[in-house]
């Protein structure tokens, strides 16, 4: 299994594949998610430490249950061969209505195939208002036209 664009990147393939992981993860369909890591992938999300896309299917559809209304913008911070460091924010409520803007970087890894085999994350909760959103696209991919992190001021 192969996933383009390939290593080693440059500046379109980088901004590329940030897009394409943006739009699977606002799909908040973890079995597609998963697909775009190695079959023995290893991550950091904050506290929790992963191997494996069984691992991250269970982890992914723990965390979509909680964080309702998911919307997610990635932007590129920067590439070198293999590797892309990205920045992202997400927006989502608790069962409770309670709103959280959360905020991140993540360091990717990538194989010859294009398949992520290391991610490194790193995230904050934000608890905001709901009038204090930004994402309010219908779920699943953000609209070509809506504007990026940078654009937003995030």
């Amino acid at each position: 299994m192969s996933r383009p664009p390939f290593p080693p990147f440059d500046e379109r393939s980088a901004a590329q594949k940030a897009r394409m992981a943006e739009d699977a993860w606002n799909s908040r369909d973890p079995a597609r998610v998963a697909l775009a890591y190695t079959p023995d992938s290893r991550w950091r999300n904050r506290s929790e430490f992963l191997r494996g896309r069984e691992e991250i299917v269970a982890f992914l559809t723990r965390k979509w249950a909680r964080e309702l209304d998911y919307r997610l913008i990635k932007e590129v911070w920067t590439w070198r061969d293999n590797r892309i460091a990205v920045r992202f924010a997400y927006e989502w409520h608790d069962d409770h209505g309670e709103w959280f803007r959360s905020y991140g970087n993540e360091n990717w890894e990538f194989d010859e195939h294009g398949l992520m085999r290391l991610r490194i994350a790193s995230i904050n909760d934000l608890p905001i208002k709901e009038s204090e959103r930004k994402y309010h696209w219908p779920l699943g991919p953000r609209p070509a036209d809506h504007p990026s992190l940078s654009d937003l001021g995030l």
